[in-house]
């Protein structure tokens, strides 16, 4: 866990200077108002409510700019009384906490789904631009538990990636918490090529993740282990495993699977102990990745939404994959997380343990590159000095510039 003793200075300093902050760049985007950070390489919106990030343009000064993630198709239907707030902006990546569903009550706290900062109106701080990094800034004060948090998207001049650091103050006790996001899902099958690094095990929804009585099916087993995203047990007996490093495929269903990513502490100081995620675009020609320190975010959901839900707002036509990096018992939420429940009796953390007088860092980065044709399935990932090269199960390589050190630096 990254506790930064000296982060109560900063944030005392950060607020301190809001009231002379640069003012806030606004624009509405698929009905929702949002803030606006740019850089020569990279366009990102974020939403005032839920603070979600999307529309992203990396690849912005190229003649082939990408745009990855997923916003949902209600978002310009003026819906009213959503089943839950997480749906009013739903796009992108957000930051959740506590991560998942939070049906139950614990410890006599109720957390909406995702927690009331992905639903709720974030405050605007400030804009900076210092030495080639434009940094967002935004704050947020949940009520059910108090606390603070702080929100630093950042991008670099030349790198086509976002640089994510969430501040975590004055908030006590375990919950499971991550980064939600979510990948705009092609049509044409299997052209998406998804992996992670290397994984202990996997699983896949411990109960039904999809109810029929409320208009979802599921394809994949419940509760079943796996070793190898290549080969996931179905629900339906004697079939062949799903492979779910080839997306999209069985339409009209919605699953939901999480692996936890293999660590290894001696691995400091010798190796980059950096885990990632990546999502390539076969047809297209380009590579989404996310990086993390494992022993932060210690698991990987794939939320595998294609067009299996049938109610309201969904109406069989959402159709996403999210890659969510989380410390969390699968998303069901806060009670459950903080519990023992399947992971934990086997070793695995699933919510983080937050101290009111130590502020606690979660630190992200997300990006995109080209790849060249032939490159599908990332097998590896290669660190340098400033930069990462993905390996390619064809031997193909790529080399992007990414500041992979900022995971485990202290300050902003």
């Amino acid at each position: 866990m990254s506790l930064r003793p000296f982060a109560w200075l900063f944030l005392s300093s950060l607020m301190s200077i809001a009231a002379a902050a640069e003012p806030a760049k606004m624009e509405t985007i698929d009905a929702q108002p949002s803030w606006v950070l740019e850089s020569p390489q990279v366009r990102l919106a974020v939403t005032k409510v839920g603070g979600q990030m999307a529309p992203v343009t990396f690849l912005r000064d190229s003649g082939k700019p990408v745009q990855p993630y997923h916003v949902s198709p209600w978002q310009n239907e003026g819906l009213q009384d959503l089943p839950a707030a997480v749906l009013t902006a739903l796009r992108g990546d957000w930051f959740c906490l506590p991560f998942g569903g939070n049906g139950d009550e614990f410890r006599h706290e109720k957390h909406p789904p995702h927690g009331e900062v992905a639903g709720a109106e974030w405050s605007y701080v400030d804009t900076k631009h210092d030495g080639g990094r434009h940094t967002l800034v935004l704050a947020f004060e949940p009520q059910a538990r108090k606390g603070k948090i702080v929100k630093e998207l950042t991008l670099v001049d030349g790198h086509n990636a976002v640089y994510s650091r969430h501040v975590v103050t004055g908030f006590s006790g375990p919950a499971p918490c991550g980064h939600h996001a979510t990948l705009a899902m092609p049509d044409e099958p299997g052209v998406f090529r998804v992996s992670t690094s290397p994984i202990e095990f996997g699983m896949t929804n411990p109960s039904r993740f999809s109810d029929p009585a409320k208009g979802e099916y599921q394809a994949l087993a419940i509760a079943a282990p796996f070793s190898d995203l290549s080969h996931v047990p179905l629900l339906e007996r004697g079939t062949v495993d799903a492979d779910l490093t080839r997306l999209p495929a069985r339409q009209g269903y919605a699953d939901l699977v999480q692996v936890v990513n293999k660590q290894d502490l001696q691995m400091v100081g010798t190796q980059d102990p950096t885990a990632w995620t990546c999502a390539t675009r076969t047809d297209e020609g380009w590579l989404w990745y996310a990086l993390k320190d494992p022993r932060v975010l210690r698991s990987t959901l794939l939320w595998i939404e294609n067009r299996g839900r049938h109610g309201s707002p969904w109406n069989g036509r959402n159709n996403c994959l999210g890659l969510e990096d989380v410390t969390s018992f699968f998303a069901d939420g806060l009670a459950a997380s903080a519990g023992q429940n399947l992971l934990t009796r086997r070793g695995v953390p699933t919510a983080i343990e937050f101290t009111a007088d130590k502020p606690t860092e979660i630190r992200y980065i997300q990006g995109v590159t080209r790849v060249p044709d032939g490159f599908g399935k990332v097998v590896a990932a290669e660190y340098a000095p400033g930069s990462v090269t993905f390996v390619a199960e064809g031997g193909e390589r790529v080399t992007v510039p990414v500041r992979h050190e900022f995971l485990f630096q202290s300050g902003p």
